[in-house]
């Protein structure tokens, strides 16, 4: 019966225009699809799973499992193909077996899937295995190797299939659909005899290939096939990440930069693993892959690299990118492939965004000539959101906005300073910061410990750190409200009127910093005061207020660049007073009744004062536990 007559140009053009516009729709060639089917008795294919490649009877499921091809790239550069097919062999044996223990969705896929047992075996990799290989992607080389692995890939596990069935009998269906099985087992063998061998790369896999598929035949003759369907090309994307792929399925590599996640975060960019492979390969030296890696780091393409050969750059084609592959060149691929397939191939073929309507509609008439069952299209930049760009799309009209570059404020030559000693829980140490003419701060030197030791390393690198940024302008209010009031050791008591506990040396470093040089506004909204300040406090009502001191830097808010200082400006170095008797900081604990080897208290982090046989700790109360 006939529901509705439609012009077909009009309707492919249609289809076409919707590609081009957003991706969707995706075509699958009936014809073809049909034709290759092995159990058209049993009812004809109507659709397929979202992913394109698994493609038989409704109500129906399959198995999928894929090898990384580059597991088999031998020492040599020359594919493994006895060891390839013995893999396959044993994993499309064990992928039959878990149909008997599988769970299905509804019953009727379960009775579907038992009754024809379709599989999908397939491969990922393939990308990085030409790469690797010195073949281009979108070559004649390229595509032989991939059609004599695919076709080895078929021939054996349907051979194993036909062994199987010898055991365990066929499948439940195959009575009824035995002659067009066995139609589509010679199509494939054909196919395979008929393939053109390119290189030495792929002679030998097609030698397997061709014994294997007259195997197939020998024994399907005999015994049946155990399943109905035996592979598919699937994408791969998940279970390709689990393998280590470079490439996911049968595309090519995306590009031949990465960016590698690091284990403690953040990341690095790094050259694609498989370029020094195809250099060695081509027979580059160590130092002319060295210079190419170089460049492609820098660049992230191989034009006018020093030493390639331009007649190697098709090698290093990928999907994006200054030299990406040609839309045609993914279609050849997929037909090389194709004959050697029970299922389809789950492929994007991906357009430049100022690819054509007419363009869309070459891919789609191509793709159906050469005997592919189904195709995607993907217009870079079609859809408002997409996963992956090469980067390249620039909005036409978009005014240009010159990024704002931070401008490094050095310090004069020669500068005011002021150089403190300090001790923190016994920890002795120097600080000297220097200003600029106006008085605000510029740079921070701190010397810990010995020359050369960890600590003393480590607070170089810190006050260089720190140094850089004041000079960048950040504000010396974001070091105080960042570092003050962190805790570690050591801590406790200083020998610093000012701050007469301190958490930990960051925390008494930038507590002094901004007694001396934020203004008392500022520094007040932390809660930071001079003793001379608490001191005023108590007798104002606890009003503070600032007052001057003669011992500190003039606290003053950065301003303007500084003018340059024609004349040296002597250092000043000063220290906190202390009595004559005391010369260092375990005469200053001791002369506080504090003994200086007594322990940090648990709780709070202050030195504890002896108290009888035990200490105790006078600023919460702990003791070390006589009481």
């Amino acid at each position: 019966e006939v529901i509705e007559t439609v012009e077909a140009r009009e309707l492919f053009r249609k289809m076409a225009e919707a590609a081009w516009a957003c991706a969707d729709p995706g075509v699958q060639f009936d014809d073809t699809i049909n034709d290759w089917h092995t159990t058209p008795e049993t009812g004809r294919i109507n659709a397929s799973n979202p992913c394109s490649e698994y493609m038989s009877l409704d109500n129906s499921s399959c198995n999928l499992a894929s090898l990384n091809l580059m597991k088999f790239l031998k020492a040599d550069g020359s594919f493994d193909a006895k060891t390839f097919a013995k893999a396959s062999d044993l994993i499309i044996t064990a992928m039959d077996i878990s149909i008997c223990f599988a769970d299905f969705p509804t019953e009727a896929i379960g009775d579907t899937t038992r009754a024809y047992r379709q599989l999908g075996i397939g491969y990922a990799n393939l990308g990085a295995l030409l790469m690797a290989s010195g073949l281009a992607y979108d070559s004649e080389g390229g595509r032989a190797l991939a059609g004599s692995i695919t076709s080895l890939l078929s021939g054996t596990t349907y051979k194993r299939s036909a062994e199987l069935a010898g055991i365990v009998g066929p499948y439940a269906g195959f009575a009824q659909n035995a002659k067009p099985h066995a139609r589509v087992m010679r199509k494939h063998a054909a196919a395979s005899s008929a393939a053109k061998q390119e290189t030495t790369l792929d002679i030998d896999v097609w030698a397997e290939a061709n014994k294997a598929w007259d195997a197939c035949l020998t024994i399907g003759d005999k015994n049946g096939w155990r399943n109905a369907q035996i592979s598919v090309l699937a994408p791969t994307g998940t279970i390709g990440l689990m393998m280590d792929c470079d490439t996911t399925g049968i595309e090519p590599d995306f590009s031949l930069v990465k960016f590698k996640k690091l284990v403690g975060g953040g990341s690095m960019q790094i050259v694609n693993q498989t370029v020094p492979l195809a250099l060695r390969k081509l027979g580059y030296t160590e130092e002319t892959i060295e210079a190419i890696v170089e460049f492609i780091a820098t660049n992230g393409h191989v034009i006018d690299a020093p030493g390639l050969k331009p007649e190697h750059y098709e090698v290093f084609d990928c999907a994006l990118g200054a030299r990406s592959i040609a839309p045609m060149g993914h279609v050849r691929m997929m037909a090389a492939c194709q004959p050697f397939l029970s299922g389809a191939i789950s492929k994007t073929v991906n357009l430049p965004e100022d690819a054509t309507v007419e363009e869309v509609e070459e891919v789609h008439l191509e793709a159906w000539r050469m005997g592919i069952k189904a195709l995607a299209v993907y217009r870079d930049n079609c859809k408002v959101g997409q996963p992956l760009s090469d980067g390249k799309a620039k909005k036409k009209d978009a005014p240009v906005e010159a990024a704002a570059t931070p401008v490094r404020k050095r310090l004069p030559k020669s500068r005011p300073a002021t150089t403190t000693s300090f001790s923190v829980g016994g920890a002795e140490g120097y600080m000297t910061a220097g200003a600029y003419a106006d008085g605000a701060l510029g740079e921070v030197f701190l010397k810990l410990g010995k020359q050369g030791s960890t600590l003393a390393g480590v607070m170089d690198a810190f006050s260089i750190a720190v140094s850089i940024g004041l000079q960048y302008g950040v504000p010396l209010e974001t070091f105080v409200e960042k570092f003050t009031n962190l805790r570690f050791e050591p801590a406790g008591m200083t020998d610093d009127a000012d701050v007469r506990i301190a958490q930990s040396m960051m925390d008494y470093i930038f507590r002094r910093l901004a007694l001396d040089y934020l203004p008392f506004e500022q520094r007040s909204a932390m809660g930071l005061y001079t003793a001379a300040e608490r001191a005023a406090a108590l007798d104002n009502g606890g009003e503070y207020a600032p007052v001057a001191s003669a011992d500190t830097p003039k606290a003053v808010a950065p301003a303007v660049a500084p003018a340059a200082v024609s004349k040296p400006v002597a250092v000043k170095i000063e220290a906190a007073p202390l009595a004559a008797t005391i010369g260092s900081s375990s005469d200053l604990l001791e002369s506080m009744g504090i003994k200086s080897d007594a322990p940090m208290c648990m709780t709070c982090g202050v030195k504890m004062r002896m108290s009888g046989a035990c200490f105790v700790c006078e600023g919460c109360g702990n003791t070390s536990g006589c009481s």
